[in-house]
């Protein structure tokens, strides 16, 4: 599939078959039997409130947004496994990863933008979705480009590479949804600066 080039500045890289139905079924099931996901706190608005998912940070550099800092649990083999796929299939480099699974059509994922010192000015981030397909929708941080929206549908095994000024100029989310949705565990792989520590 082509990629997309965004309006206002910004480049989407999306490849809905990245993995097989039976070989996304395997790592998921892998991942989550290695993986010990939490619900995590984070400070909204100077309150510290659950986040309505739950997360693990991995990778081999710690990592701070929304106001917490967080230290990297080690790479699991199924995680590390598909960093290498990753690596190999794309040319980019990641050292960190971050895994947040959606128990239902309840959990959700605010607008933010990927775009902390850390990950340099122009950060690639790469998404692996396992599970349940959710919608998910970006659009411009500048109010004045508010009517412009994107919006695809993440499904299992599909892989989304968000490029160039897409986190400069764009911020993303998952909106919760009525619909029935099983889970959904999704991996956004970066790179982040041994500096930043």
């Amino acid at each position: 599939m082509p990629r997309v080039q965004l309006p206002l500045g910004g480049e989407l890289d999306f490849r809905p078959d990245w993995l097989a139905p039976a070989e996304a079924d395997g790592v998921l099931a892998s991942i989550l039997g290695e993986a010990e996901l939490t619900q995590e706190s984070i400070v909204l608005f100077g309150r510290e409130v659950l986040q309505p998912r739950l997360s693990l940070w991995m990778g081999d550099e710690p990592y701070r947004y929304s106001g917490k800092t967080f230290a990297p649990a080690p790479w699991t083999p199924a995680v590390g496994s598909l960093r290498r796929r990753l690596e190999a299939e794309t040319g980019y480099r990641f050292n960190s990863v971050l895994l947040n699974l959606y128990r239902s059509g309840q959990d959700s994922m605010g607008f933010h933008a990927d775009d902390e010192p850390e990950l340099g000015p122009r950060p690639i981030i790469a998404s692996v979705s396992l599970g349940a397909a959710r919608r998910f929708v970006l659009r411009p941080k500048a109010k004045a480009a508010a009517p412009l929206r994107h919006e695809m549908t993440l499904g299992h095994g599909s892989l989304l590479v968000m490029l160039g000024d897409t986190q400069r100029n764009w911020v993303h989310g998952i909106p919760k949804t009525t619909r029935a949705a099983g889970q959904r565990l999704n991996l956004t792989f970066r790179h982040v600066a041994a500096a930043a520590r």
